[in-house]
């Protein structure tokens, strides 16, 4: 945990910011498996331990901030608890370890809801992603569940979204953590990754290293052969030699803050002649993305330049054609980068998605595109000191995409579908690493981590 300070002054800020009210901010229940006592691994919700550090289930805040009083919500262990998980600190110790001097039983929030409801107090809460906290709420607000979505709190979103986006310099030790056991992820899976073995068998070894100090995977491991499928998660399929191998990981240091990185690498430890032209072409996107790192610069143009780097390559091996900036602005490289160059990163992986796109990645002024690819944009705004983020350029060659684009000739301006039937069997590629916006410029975080074959190799032997 940071300091009771820390807290303290986060939660100030928070009730200044949005000025009046009572602000709700639910912490998660432990989440059944395939019986009511057989948990997965619990994880709490990270807007509740960012303004309260409490890394325990079942509890509930309110902060009202017209009295400027502070409560948290939640049920004391019972004896049989204590039997099955031991003993543990009080909730009332917590809570005061904190900053927060009254705690009360949950059974007590259905009074304590309808008092407020009565005196017509306007109650501010943000968007629940899990059921059982959308059901609380519904209960609580004496309301549908399906009109909670549209009952949501801006304000307390917004404000939320303002506090969490600029990262501290606490806060960034806790993501190199992160990051620096991800690295060490990276270079075990080169090291270890041989024909014959599976997916899994190397994806089990890289969990290992992410729980051994206290932590844990920050997000199911993407580990594949088959990386023109984005979001592909390690499968019993055999590495051959040959294939490029995708491995997208994250490590959670033990205060949870992520780790997100990728590297691809060839099972036989040299690319083909093809792969390395690929690779390159991609490289030279992220160096062109780096460079405009600084504050002030919108990400979506970061986005829009790597694009146009990927299009000037890839016309230099046949791939496509015709005029670069034109080719980005109808969408036609989304063929090859059907997806957003980056995302926030914090105490989640996509940090704050569930709190909407629209607030963390977009400025007022912006708005979504529709466009394939670049719809799946998750940062644009205009980049700020304390911002951590992700830079993550790729090459996807989806042979089922590729008929279907050819098959309707789209793009065929753009796009030598003759040359691109070469690649079908190709994959994909994909380097990420994680940046802070600093006032200057930017900086790279973590240990370094090899980016190509060559230093891989050098680095495991």
């Amino acid at each position: 945990m940071f300091t009771k300070e820390t807290y303290v002054s986060r939660r100030n800020r928070l009730k200044k910011q949005v000025g009046s009210g009572l602000i709700v901010l639910l912490g998660n229940e432990q989440s059944s498996m395939n019986y009511k006592d057989n948990w997965y691994h619990f994880r709490q919700d990270s807007t509740f331990l960012y303004f309260f550090g409490i890394d325990r289930a079942g509890l509930v805040a309110v902060l009202d901030v017209e009295d400027d009083t502070e409560i948290i919500f939640g049920d004391e262990l019972t004896p049989d608890d204590i039997v099955w998980m031991g003993p543990q600190k009080s909730i009332r110790e917590q809570a005061s370890e904190i900053g927060v001097g009254v705690t009360k039983p949950i059974s007590t929030l259905d009074s304590y809801f309808q008092d407020a409801l009565a005196k017509k107090r306007e109650i501010h809460f943000l968007p629940p992603y899990r059921p059982e906290n959308l059901l609380k709420l519904s209960s609580w607000l004496q309301t549908s569940p399906a009109s909670i979505k549209s009952i949501v709190s801006v304000p307390l979103i917004k404000a939320v979204v303002a506090q969490r986006s600029i990262k501290t310099p606490e806060e960034v030790v806790e993501i190199e953590k992160g990051i620096n056991t991800t690295g060490e992820m990276l270079k075990t899976a080169a090291l270890l990754a041989r024909a014959g073995m599976t997916e899994a068998e190397l994806a089990g070894q890289l969990q290992a290293i992410a729980i051994k100090d206290g932590g844990d995977l920050a997000f199911p491991t993407i580990l594949t052969v088959n990386g023109q499928i984005l979001h592909n998660h390690y499968s019993s399929a055999q590495l051959q030699a040959g294939q490029l191998v995708l491995v997208d990981c994250g490590a959670a240091s033990s205060m949870h803050y992520s780790g997100d990185m990728t590297r691809t690498f060839p099972v036989n430890e040299r690319f083909s002649n093809q792969q390395k032209e690929m690779y390159e072409v991609m490289m030279t996107a992220y160096e062109q993305a780096v460079a405009m790192l600084k504050p002030g610069v919108r990400y979506k143009d970061v986005h829009l330049q790597a694009c146009a780097s990927l299009v000037d390559g890839l016309k230099q091996f046949g791939l496509m054609k015709g005029d670069t900036q034109e080719a980005v602005s109808q969408g036609a490289h989304a063929l090859f980068f059907p997806c957003g160059l980056g995302h926030m990163l914090g105490l989640d992986t996509h940090d704050m998605e569930d709190l909407g796109e629209e607030y963390v990645g977009y400025a007022e002024d912006q708005q979504k595109s529709n466009q394939f690819g670049l719809k799946s944009l998750r940062l644009a705004r205009a980049l700020e000191p304390g911002f951590v983020l992700t830079v993550e350029p790729g090459l996807y060659f989806n042979p089922d995409l590729i008929d279907l684009w050819a098959g309707e000739k789209m793009h065929a301006d753009f796009i030598n579908y003759d040359k691109v039937a070469n690649y079908k069997d190709f994959g994909g590629i994909r380097i990420e690493e994680d940046f802070l916006i600093t006032p200057e410029g930017s900086r790279l975080l973590g240990n370094p981590v090899p980016r190509n074959m060559e230093e891989f190799r050098s680095s495991a032997g």
